[in-house]
């Protein structure tokens, strides 16, 4: 059984930054990957990082890729989402995953664990 809580969401104005926390608590090991994920009013989820938690490697969307740094620490069982520059349109609530496996992926039902998720936005 494993819970993911998220935090570090708020409202920030254009071209800001916000660091987003995922915290682990249940029975977990080391072979999973763990992802962040958004959702816009309307809009279907979307993927935005990945970072396969033992060997640390990562993927981003093409849409956050050099602003966007996912992170994890080990000790504390956290990933982080590091966001800079923002824009208007990456308002929407991010929600943090985790997949069995190690393996990383885009897709939202390949994912085997969810947050609650946090609202992050971003004012012009």
């Amino acid at each position: 059984q494993v819970q993911l809580v998220e935090s570090g969401g708020g409202l920030v104005q254009a071209g800001g930054s916000l660091r987003l926390s995922c915290a682990a608590s249940g029975r977990t090991n080391s072979r999973y990957s763990m992802g962040w994920f958004r959702q816009a009013p309307g809009k279907e989820r979307e993927f935005v990082a990945a970072i396969r938690w033992s060997a640390g490697s990562t993927n981003y969307a093409d849409s956050v890729k050099g602003r966007f740094t996912i992170s994890r620490d080990n000790a504390e069982n956290t990933v982080y989402l590091q966001m800079i520059s923002l824009k208007p349109e990456d308002t929407g609530v991010y929600y943090c995953a985790g997949r069995y496996g190690g393996s990383w992926s885009p897709l939202a039902y390949e994912y085997d664990y969810w947050g609650q998720g946090t609202q992050v936005t971003v004012s012009s």
